[in-house]
């Protein structure tokens, strides 16, 4: 049976929503989340199972009204939150709670554990944070890719050329220096990150190396839920020797 963080969803029977599963990919903005999703749905829609993804910014009731607030670099962390809130709630109602009674696989590309931690970073409580986002369901499993900063960083100039205004922390000017924000905001998070795998139960993944090291391991903890058997490699065995020709002394005697 399924459950909240808190809040009971109004006219929602658990009872309807046990077929599907809710599978949430955590991490900060270059750890590899978008890539992950993208190997695992196609592996999970190989393996027979329907998959329907999500993510931050994506209802269409509010995605597009996020990003003009966001525009003008003066969106405070409370509305910021708020306008968050209520775009996860409708795409709670219109995607995540239909697809799991239809018996499909929701994959998130994040959840309500990133917007919670950006609320923190921005001045919130997490008793705040935890009653704001207490309508959402407890996901069956929730991976959190791991990735030092620097890899971050790296990661972010390589895709866009530049670090984002908001991704960099600068509304909360901790730095003039956008690269020295971004640092000291990834470390607020990660110790948000940090409190909440603990809280939640996360599935930690090393996110510092190749995306097939990270599919491996993440392949390895969503495989129970469905049955599946993830095959070992079989360590490589050097080739048996084979016999050459026996070489005979020479009988001639030396001179």
């Amino acid at each position: 049976m399924r459950r909240t963080y808190g809040t009971r969803l109004p006219g929602i029977s658990p009872d309807h929503l046990g077929r599907g599963h809710l599978i949430v990919i955590e991490g900060a903005d270059g750890s590899g989340r978008t890539t992950e999703v993208e190997q695992l749905r196609e592996w999970l829609e190989i393996e027979g199972h329907p998959v329907v993804d999500t993510g931050l910014r994506r209802s269409s009731l509010l995605s597009q009204e996020i990003d003009r607030a966001k525009q003008g670099h003066t969106l405070g962390g409370t509305t910021m939150a708020l306008f968050y809130a209520a775009d996860f709630a409708d795409q709670l109602e219109n995607k995540i709670l239909p697809s799991l009674a239809a018996g499909s696989t929701v994959l998130a590309d994040r959840y309500i554990y990133t917007l919670m931690a950006r609320a923190v970073a921005r001045g919130a409580s997490r008793e705040w944070a935890g009653r704001l986002y207490g309508f959402a369901l407890v996901p069956d499993l929730t991976i959190f890719l791991e990735a030092r900063a620097d890899i971050l960083l790296h990661r972010a100039i390589a895709k866009y050329g530049s670090l984002d205004y908001w991704e960099s922390g600068m509304d909360l000017c901790l730095s003039r220096d956008r690269f020295e924000s971004f640092y000291l905001y990834q470390e607020k998070l990660r110790r948000e990150f940090e409190w909440m795998a603990k809280e939640y139960g996360f599935a930690r993944v090393d996110a510092n190396r190749t995306a097939d090291a990270v599919h491996r391991d993440v392949k390895r903890l969503v495989a129970p839920l469905y049955g599946i058997r993830i095959r070992t490699a079989e360590p490589r065995r050097a080739p048996p020797l084979r016999a050459g020709p026996v070489k005979r002394a020479s009988s001639a005697a030396p001179a």
